[in-house]
């Protein structure tokens, strides 16, 4: 069985990428359970960040690394809060208060004026010092909603209505959401090219 470092803490991003990633070929292990700490997101775009992410992660448990960078555009927003999503409320936030100052902020505009997309990107790393690490990528289209709806999720997720499902992201069930979401689109790509990666790579 092949291992896998899964540079992230947060526990809503492990449980998503164990569910769909949960394979007999390989293991993911948390980078908590190696005693990694998060490493600062000095990134300036979503790769960017990921790559610091699984470059870390890799370097320190020396083995290969899979880590994500995700956040939601907001296009009356110019594209904020984008890579700044986890921290839009500051350092100390929660979601809650990321979503009420997203809410907040876009409190005079109309409902059709407020298009968003889920970005993800997802990042393979053999070794830490790879020159070529491996770069998947997700969107996930939608309008932020008037107000929170529905228990399920995280992030942004009781705000990003889905127009065709009539319904949040946050009322979605686990299976589908990973099924339709940006990091189950990236991961999907990545799940294609892994058993490809595995035959032709020494590192594992």
């Amino acid at each position: 069985m092949s291992k896998i470092v899964l540079a992230s803490n947060n526990n809503h991003k492990i449980k998503e990428f164990t569910k769909i990633l949960n394979q007999e070929d390989f293991h993911l292990i948390p980078q908590g359970q190696l005693n990694i700490s998060e490493v600062e997101e000095t990134g300036l775009t979503f790769i960017e960040n990921a790559i610091l992410k699984a470059r870390n992660a890799a370097n320190i448990a020396k083995m290969p690394s899979i880590s994500d960078d995700s956040g939601i555009e907001v296009d009356a927003l110019s594209g904020r809060p984008g890579i700044y999503s986890a921290r839009y409320a500051g350092e100390e936030c929660d979601d809650k208060k990321n979503n009420q100052l997203l809410l907040k902020e876009l409190k005079n505009v109309p409902f059709e004026k407020r298009t968003a997309r889920y970005h993800c990107a997802i990042v393979f790393m053999p070794t830490h010092d790879h020159p070529d690490p491996k770069i998947y990528k997700g969107t996930w289209e939608g309008i932020i909603g008037l107000k929170e709806t529905g228990e399920n999720g995280f992030g942004y997720d009781p705000l990003f209505f889905l127009p065709d499902r009539k319904c949040t992201s946050a009322e979605l069930s686990e299976e589908l959401k990973n099924e339709i979401s940006h990091r189950g689109k990236a991961l999907k790509l990545f799940e294609k090219d892994f058993l490809e990666i595995i035959k032709n790579s020494q590192y594992f």
